[in-house]
């Protein structure tokens, strides 16, 4: 069985977020991931994964202004100089969180701009370098056009490419299981031929995003196929829950 990890932005939302590390380890996860870590002082959320004796799975860099609508920099050529300000932030969290991953968005930006373009491989090539730097992973991940529209990486093709041409050690796909589905179906087929450059896989039932095993997917036959591609990371459950958090958390001792 894989080894998952408790997506804390969309699960224990019964609780205030530092409040989440303790009821994730009591729920039997041994790693975390969430959107953000910025609006809490790195040693204090170090402290609540020490606390709870959980590693840090994964989690994104600064977006921008989020609840106004940003979603990454990446691929904004009027914002290299706050794509930049934003690395270093990332990358002083994940030393101080000792994350293994972090995610790059690409931002809102027409996916055929040929200055969007050359804008995210440029800031793609400085991330890599500056996270391989520090000794951390990078991953890029293709999101679909019905939950973030506009999104400029929203195909899993043109990220796996981009992934294989830098051809850089720390630097892979993080493939959604869910995104992956509503794009392009085929997920099993993906997933064998992009195994190699694969970093995080994430999950969460189709189309509801709620718990695994009450989609349109065979979950089972997915997980039984990660093991089988010998995949060590982790796999983040980044699902909305139906109901209290907990109470849904059956679907883990079902399989």
């Amino acid at each position: 069985m894989p080894k998952f990890a408790a997506n804390l932005s969309m699960m224990f939302n019964e609780r205030p977020f530092l409040e989440r590390f303790a009821a994730a380890a009591t729920a039997g996860f041994s790693a975390v991931e969430y959107l953000f870590p910025y609006d809490y002082p790195a040693d204090v959320v170090a402290e609540k994964l020490r606390d709870a004796g959980l590693n840090q799975a994964l989690f994104n860099m600064p977006p921008g202004n989020w609840t106004g609508g940003d979603r990454g920099l990446a691929s904004l050529s009027d914002r290299r100089e706050e794509f930049e300000s934003s690395l270093v932030k990332a990358i002083a969290y994940g030393k101080a969180l000792g994350t293994p991953l972090l995610h790059m968005m690409a931002g809102i930006a027409p996916a055929d701009d040929p200055t969007a373009a050359s804008c995210y491989v440029d800031n793609l090539k400085k991330a890599a370098d500056a996270t391989a730097e520090a000794g951390i992973g990078l991953v890029i991940e293709p999101i679909n056009k019905r939950d973030m529209p506009g999104y400029f990486l929203n195909d899993f093709n043109r990220a796996f490419d981009l992934v294989v041409d830098l051809d850089r050690p720390n630097v892979s796909l993080q493939f959604d299981i869910y995104h992956r589905q509503i794009m392009h179906g085929d997920v099993i087929t993906a997933l064998r031929q992009m195994a190699p450059r694969i970093g995080h896989i994430q999950i969460a039932a189709v189309p509801t995003r709620h718990e695994p095993m009450t989609g349109e997917l065979n979950d089972r036959i997915i997980f039984e196929e990660i093991d089988a591609l010998g995949y060590q990371g982790y796999v983040g459950c980044e699902y909305r829950p139906a109901g209290v958090t907990e109470d849904g958390l059956g679907w883990m001792s079902s399989i």
